[in-house]
């Protein structure tokens, strides 16, 4: 049994796998949870994802436990080739979700579009070679980027609906400005990259996912768990290589 965690500023999200099948996902974990739930499953081997904790907390956290542990750093050995200026500096996230891309559609060019604070669009190619991508804000960044740099607009959450293309209120104008400019930015990016490549996936993750792939014009999956396959797929390869 296989446990792959990834570990955010404040709760974890961990995914159980037997193999390549994904048993089961917990979310919005706390770490006395998380621990807790690592000692009831006893995997056999884990990996951490952790954009927050130390190496060091980290082993105290999970002091005693038998797995063997890989924790996912600039140093891990990966089963891709970075092709990036600044690879110390990638995001963890970034690089499981191109390698969950990866392992669910071998030898084809992804896109990952990762729904978060920040959006990122991750290249990975037919020949395994991470391309980098595009970092760009986040729907709720927007929003309260124009409530904290102006004196009058209001902090606003999105609606449950795409508004419409023009506002007849303040409310209404903003979040066509929000809404409809970032649907307008994903398709605007897709086409470019259909451009360059003749064929390629497009991969949404992250939890504004659903949302924005149900309004784009081009085909596409939605993975919710996109990182926790990659992070099974990178335990996988580090576990072959170290016997």
């Amino acid at each position: 049994m296989k446990l792959a965690i990834d570990l955010g500023n404040t709760f974890a999200k961990t995914g159980l796998f037997d193999e390549d099948t994904l048993l089961e996902i917990h979310w919005k974990l706390s770490l006395d949870d998380l621990a807790a739930y690592v000692q009831r499953v006893n995997p056999e081997y884990m990996i951490i994802s952790s954009v927050s904790y130390s190496f060091v907390e980290l082993l105290q956290l999970f002091n005693g436990v038998k797995a063997e542990i890989v924790f996912l750093n600039s140093t891990t050995p990966l089963p891709i080739v970075k092709n990036y200026d600044t690879p110390d500096t990638l995001g963890a996230d970034r690089l499981a979700a191109a390698i969950g891309a990866m392992a669910l559609y071998p030898a084809q060019n992804n896109v990952v579009i990762d729904m978060g604070t920040c959006i990122t669009y991750d290249l990975i190619d037919a020949q395994h070679i991470f391309q980098g991508g595009i970092i760009s804000p986040g729907m709720q960044m927007r929003f309260k980027a124009m409530n904290t740099f102006t004196k009058r607009l209001p902090l606003l959450e999105a609606p449950s609906e795409t508004p419409a293309l023009i506002g007849k209120s303040t409310t209404t104008a903003m979040q066509s400005g929000v809404m409809n400019a970032l649907v307008a930015e994903i398709n605007g990016l897709i086409e470019q990259y259909r451009s360059d490549l003749t064929k390629i996936n497009v991969i949404f993750c992250g939890g504004d996912a659903t949302f924005f792939a149900n309004r784009i014009k081009y085909p596409n999956f939605v993975v919710p768990e996109l990182v926790l396959i990659g992070l099974n797929r990178i335990l996988d390869y580090n576990v072959r290589r170290n016997k």
